[in-house]
């Protein structure tokens, strides 16, 4: 192959990722700018004065009150508010916690670390459970089956909280192998990050499952053991690769779940976290806080669902044709 017909190649497959990538920039960009306006139309909504709202159940001072009306501009018209607010959130500034007297991204920072580790646990320990499961049952019509699927069902539909509290019970109350509360390192951490990944194995495993039960019964599959393959072998190597697409597409739901399940667990493990942050903002009316969050979440979910839409592209490329 010559060197002008290999970079033409190149030149065509760098055109062919352009198009979906930009389109999906500009989506993921509507989103946050959506979620960025919901926020701010959710903090005028609110009953009452804006800067009553903005105080909370924080000090209240005219001199605080001055200070809310110039931070945010209130004493300008609606369209210039909303304006400040976006310039402000376009160069990182979330604002300011008048309970806290702090910085939101200041507080928001202090407590991302022990949610991340918990997320990322959560999600490993999901994924390597699901897919043992996946691969140890599927094709395999015999009662091994029909305990993991009854499993996954119930994983499924025990919410994580009930599960935590469980697990509380048994590893920490009674055994005493785990601490009940508080992050003291990895030990504490085990227990959280199983109750939030058990729902998260029971769809992925049951997905991965049906993926593979499918692919077994494709031509290939059917050539591939007439060769002589081993069953085991065609499983792991060749029919995972077909599985994995709609359990690629999950990851959406998967972010979204982890995220929602994560101010749930680090309240019942009485672990420090945006967990807990959300909490407190919600309770003390801490609104430019809640908004932070709400914005975060959006940051979050947009950051993911791009990366596993240009992933999905890379994995099947007639998608990036047809989209």
């Amino acid at each position: 192959m010559s060197t002008l017909t290999l970079t033409r190649r190149r030149g065509l497959a760098a055109a062919g990722w352009l198009g979906p990538v930009a389109r999906r920039l500009g989506s993921g960009l509507a989103v946050l700018w959506a979620a960025a306006t919901a926020a701010y139309v959710s903090l005028l909504l609110v009953p009452g004065d804006t800067v009553d709202v903005l105080i909370g159940d924080g000090l209240d001072t005219p001199e605080r009150r001055a200070q809310i009306v110039a931070e945010w501009g209130l004493d300008r018209s609606a369209l210039h508010q909303y304006g400040d607010y976006l310039a402000r959130l376009f160069h990182g500034d979330l604002g300011r916690s008048y309970i806290l007297q702090r910085g939101v991204g200041d507080v928001l920072a202090s407590q991302i670390g022990p949610t991340v580790r918990l997320a990322l646990a959560a999600a490993l320990i999901g994924t390597v459970l699901a897919l043992a499961l996946a691969l140890a049952t599927a094709g395999r019509r015999t009662w091994l089956g029909g305990l993991a699927g009854l499993s996954e069902l119930v994983a499924v539909s025990v919410p994580p909280f009930l599960i935590g509290i469980l697990l509380l019970a048994v590893f920490s109350f009674t055994l005493g192998w785990f601490p009940v509360s508080g992050d003291q390192g990895l030990v504490s951490l085990v227990l959280p990050a199983v109750a939030l990944s058990l729902p998260i194995c029971g769809v992925l495993g049951q997905v991965l499952r049906e993926g593979l039960e499918r692919a077994l019964e494709e031509p290939f599959a059917v050539t591939a053991r007439s060769r002589g393959i081993t069953e085991w072998r065609l499983v792991a190597r060749h029919a995972l690769r077909h599985a994995l697409l709609p359990a690629v597409t999950l990851t959406g739901w998967f972010t979204g779940t982890l995220l929602s399940g994560a101010i749930i667990v680090e309240a019942v493990f009485g672990r420090p976290g945006l967990g807990q942050v959300t909490l407190a903002a919600v309770t003390g009316k801490d609104m430019p806080v809640v908004m932070a969050v709400v914005l975060l979440s959006a940051l979050v979910y947009v950051t993911v669902s791009t990366i596993v839409d240009l992933t999905y592209l890379a994995i099947d490329p007639r998608l990036r044709s047809s989209r």
